[in-house]
């Protein structure tokens, strides 16, 4: 069964140009909540202010969906994230040595060591945890493995793979994902960006590949390109699987037309 993440709240919001109030989130949020979304990401509370304020606020709504944070792999991101009380807190894990070595100018053993830390201050909170694989489409796939294996071993139920850049096409997603699935048997989630238009094509080929929740946004906005469209999913999925078909398109269409006039202002 195909759960779907949205995310326009987090990555929806870094697209240029789009900045959200907390009252017009907590709409957003209402509206997403109203049409059955499994889970809402709703910000990342280490960035303080109103950010964390309006993440405390929707995390208080008393919502059927799911509510998350996103969290870097650092204990004081998972304090202010335990402080917003979601159901689910995600730590985002440095998976590529791009990432790793040149960005942050560590080991993959720093990785490992900081994630265990992580995981067990994160789950002594009682909340839900889930791990991103960041970058995971350009990682060595022998040590994204290891980092899924520790991330079970500490009691993780579900890692997301992020193709952070773009850049993954159909066949590496299912190949990967499968073995994921099948070397580790861990629930995954893929978290696809545009940047080649094969956003939706790649979270397709994830859920083909046992990949059961699905990142979307609105509109399929997001950082650069932007993300898996909500409704381009909704439709390929209706379409060329024949699932989902107690789900209107129209109803999906309105749900698309509302946000987007809240988030342009319109």
């Amino acid at each position: 069964m195909i759960r779907i993440v949205d995310t326009t709240l987090r990555d929806g919001e870094q697209k240029a140009g789009v900045a959200l109030s907390i009252d017009e989130k907590i709409q957003i949020a209402g509206i997403l909540d109203k049409a059955g979304i499994y889970q809402i990401e709703v910000g990342v509370p280490a960035m303080g202010g109103d950010e964390k304020k309006s993440i405390q606020r929707i995390a208080g709504l008393g919502l059927k969906s799911r509510i998350s944070t996103w969290n870097r792999i650092n204990i004081d991101d998972i304090k202010h994230s335990v402080e917003c009380q979601p159901d689910i807190i995600h730590i985002s894990v440095p998976t590529s040595d791009i990432q790793i070595k040149s960005k942050l100018r560590k080991e993959r053993s720093w990785v490992i060591n900081t994630l265990k830390r992580c995981l067990c201050f994160a789950l002594e909170s009682g909340r839900e945890v889930t791990v991103g694989l960041e970058d995971a489409s350009r990682a060595d796939f022998g040590f994204l493995l290891d980092v899924v294996a520790e991330a079970s071993l500490e009691g993780v139920k579900r890692v997301r793979y992020a193709d952070t850049v773009g850049v993954c096409y159909r066949q590496k997603v299912y190949e990967e994902i499968s073995a994921i699935r099948t070397k580790i048997g861990v629930d995954v989630e893929f978290h696809a960006h545009n940047d080649l238009g094969m956003a939706v094509a790649n979270s397709m080929a994830a859920y083909m590949a046992g990949a059961d929740f699905i990142d979307c946004t609105i509109g399929g906005i997001g950082e650069r390109a932007g993300n898996c469209n909500y409704a381009e999913f909704v439709a390929a999925v209706k379409g060329c699987l024949d699932e989902w078909n107690n789900v209107s398109i129209r109803d999906v269409m309105e749900v698309q037309s509302r946000v987007m006039n809240i988030i342009y202002k319109r």
